[in-house]
């Protein structure tokens, strides 16, 4: 599934992201829920990767531009756009390109849901009782 962001690239939603999910260690995923889950993980299973999702997490506003980021991770811009391209497919960051450089921001939700999955905790409320309806 993809969305849509005013001023960003269509990308790619986290799996596992809905308001509730299924917590791994609850009851057993499905064979399509372990490749999406497999997919994130592989993604972040990469220090430089780990490294990427801190600085760009603490950066100011929560975006850096990817000119900003080839300095404290040492390698170089191309390499560096590689690995936030994974990001980005993973749905981990979201990419946002302005003029000739491209911006990218952590997805509010996407490691809540991944901590949600893993710990068997609930990313959110059961449906039945969500606010509103």
């Amino acid at each position: 599934m993809t969305i849509a962001t005013a001023g960003t690239e269509e990308r790619t939603r986290l799996p596992l992201a809905d308001e509730y999910c299924t917590p791994l260690l609850r009851e057993p995923i499905t064979a399509s829920q372990a490749a999406d889950l497999a997919r994130i993980l592989k993604a972040l299973a990469d220090p430089v990767r780990l490294q990427l999702v801190s600085i760009v997490a603490v950066h100011e506003n929560g975006e850096a531009c990817v000119c900003e980021l080839t300095g404290p991770v040492g390698l170089s811009q191309p390499t560096i756009s590689h690995h936030l391209k994974i990001l980005v497919d993973a749905g981990i960051f979201t990419r946002d390109k302005r003029g000739v450089w491209a911006y990218y921001a952590l997805v509010p939700s996407a490691l809540d849901a991944l901590s949600a999955v893993l710990s068997g905790t609930p990313a959110g409320p059961p449906p039945s009782t969500r606010v509103g309806q």
